[in-house]
Formats: C-alpha cells, sequence, structure tokens
C-alpha cells in the first residue's frame, strides 16, 4: 500500500512560498502521487488568495499547486472521523480549532499521514505526524 501524506495549510504554504528549504527538498523526494491536501486547506489557500487580490504573481502561484497536488474531498466519512475526534478532545479537555480538527480527522479517515508544522494535532491520538518543516 503506498504512503498518502496529507499536507497541512501550513506546509502548502511553505511549498507555495518556497520558505522553507527543508520542506522543498522533502517534497521532491516523494512522488506526486502521494502528495494531497485537505479540501480544508484549499480553502484556507483560497481565502488568503482572496484577501490580497493584488497580488497577482501568488493567486497564479497557488492556483498551479492546486492544479499539481490531489484534493481530497471531505466526506461523510469524514464527518464522522470528525464527530467522534471532537468528542475525544471535548472530553479530554484538550481541543483544538475546528480547521485543524476537520484536517487531522480528514488524516484520520484516509490513514494518511499528515504533514505539518503545528504542534496542536499531537493531541489527535493516533494519528501519524511528519514535520518536514524541521
Amino acid at each position: 500500500m503506498t504512503k498518502l501524506y496529507l499536507l497541512d495549510t501550513n506546509i502548502a504554504s511553505y511549498a507555495i512560498k518556497g520558505s522553507s528549504p527543508a520542506v522543498q527538498r522533502r517534497i521532491e523526494r516523494v512522488p506526486m502521487a502521494q502528495l494531497a491536501i485537505s479540501a480544508v486547506t484549499e480553502r484556507e489557500l483560497l481565502y488568503g488568495v482572496a484577501r490580497r487580490p493584488e497580488a497577482t504573481l501568488l493567486h497564479a502561484i497557488v492556483n498551479e499547486f492546486l492544479l499539481r497536488v490531489s484534493v481530497q474531498p471531505w466526506d461523510s466519512n469524514v464527518a464522522r472521523h470528525y464527530g467522534t475526534l471532537w468528542a475525544a478532545l471535548e472530553t479530554q479537555g484538550r481541543p483544538i480549532g475546528n480547521l485543524d480538527m476537520m484536517i487531522g480527522a480528514h488524516a484520520l479517515a484516509l490513514g494518511a499521514v499528515l504533514v505539518t508544522n503545528d504542534q496542536a494535532f499531537s493531541r489527535i491520538k493516533g494519528l501519524k505526524i511528519e514535520n518536514w518543516a524541521a
């Protein structure tokens, strides 16, 4: 079974901006078929460029990135994982932000490795995490 890497928004941003040589090197070593983002991350990226209509180069780079990477749909199976995850984190008194929880649930549902630079995801039991920016 081929490993799927789900890039969190911060890692996708590093890749788009070219601001992390470590992320760039790692992305170059992984086949594109193994790289994906959540539709939630797609929404965050599109929101970011919508807030900066004058940044035409950024718009072009983000659009090119979205053409190259697989965007995984947020579906009913993911929603089920999200509900369970939300309840578990809330019971533990350790919630994380809603968008991060959605992305974490998405990675769990896909059985993917979440690639992130955000420590909040370490609260999600059973989530496989790698930090390519380290």
